[in-house]
């Protein structure tokens, strides 16, 4: 027993010694996807989707094992056709999990498009005023609405199902779009460039619905789906309680006012602005003092 304990106390150590740095590094590697792979799939139907998968493959190695001719030519027909099968049923997820990669930081300034020239800093700062007073009296009166500002992932899928208007952002506009009873007001609208460029667009569902808040309607359901698949600022407005809510990176978050509003779309739309304020350097204090010793 003893001489037992030693030679696996032996082979632990000969392990542990020929582990190398990339070994390390391969582990931590195999490990960080493994962990992301579960949080993707985790309360999602995929979930079941992996759990059905594990089972087949651990009854197929057990068939295997016991060398059944017909059940071996099975399990090796479904390990060829097995990498499609994967992608048919996991589709969504896939595509979820390449956009979030598309989405990182690390991805960001690649670019396939002419992003050179910056929008002007009055043109932007003008649509955001125009969106908080808005949604200010939208909410004063319970009207429903849904905004949708486009950043880096372009949403032409969603703006091919609404009507393209192309116009400078105002309150009245955003009223009448709005307003019950008018065409255009079930849908979103989705602001590009500063400028309302399309209305009355649908939004996709969000990928968990079975475990959003009951209260919740079909705006704030579409918004945290719209957030979900790509990196959009998404306003609404309950047409129940007047209430302003921001939904981002799939997360909802409600109780803005007009000035809550402002600041939150500044720090997220105008950077530039908020990194870049001057500052009371040592140069006021010298003119002080010039003019002291004139």
């Amino acid at each position: 027993m003893i001489y037992y304990l030693t030679d696996i106390w032996d082979a632990l150590v000969n392990v542990v010694l020929s582990i190398t740095f990339i070994d390390v590094l391969d582990i931590i590697f195999l490990a960080f996807i493994l962990y992301w792979v579960i949080k993707l799939v985790r309360e999602t139907r995929a979930e079941q989707l992996v759990k059905g998968v594990v089972v087949f493959a651990v009854a197929l190695f057990i068939l295997n094992q016991f060398e059944f001719k017909a059940m071996k030519v099975i399990g090796d027909t479904v390990i060829n056709v097995g990498l499609i099968a994967f992608i048919v049923m996991f589709q969504p997820e896939l595509r979820r999990a390449l956009e979030k990669v598309g989405r990182s930081r690390v991805v960001k300034p690649i670019s396939f498009f002419d992003n050179s020239l910056p929008l002007d800093a009055d043109r932007n700062n003008l649509a955001i005023e125009q969106i908080a007073l808005a949604c200010e009296k939208l909410s004063r009166t319970a009207t429903g609405a849904l905004i949708v500002i486009e950043q880096q992932t372009k949403l032409g899928e969603q703006i091919e199902t609404g009507t393209i208007i192309n116009a400078i952002p105002s309150e009245e506009l955003f009223r009448n779009i709005f307003f019950p009873n008018t065409p255009l007001h079930d849908g979103a609208v989705i602001i590009r460039d500063s400028m309302i460029y399309a209305a009355g667009c649908f939004l996709p569902k969000p990928q968990k619905e079975e475990l959003i808040n009951k209260e919740l309607g079909s705006r704030h359901r579409a918004a945290i789906g719209m957030s979900e698949v790509s990196d959009a600022i998404v306003i609404v407005v309950s047409e129940e309680t007047g209430m302003i809510s921001i939904a981002e990176n799939g997360t909802l978050e409600r109780g803005f006012d007009r000035d809550k509003l402002l600041n939150f779309l500044r720090k997220k739309l105008l950077p530039e602005i908020t990194d870049h304020k001057p500052k009371k350097g040592r140069q006021g204090k010298k003119k002080k003092k010039g003019a002291a010793g004139k």
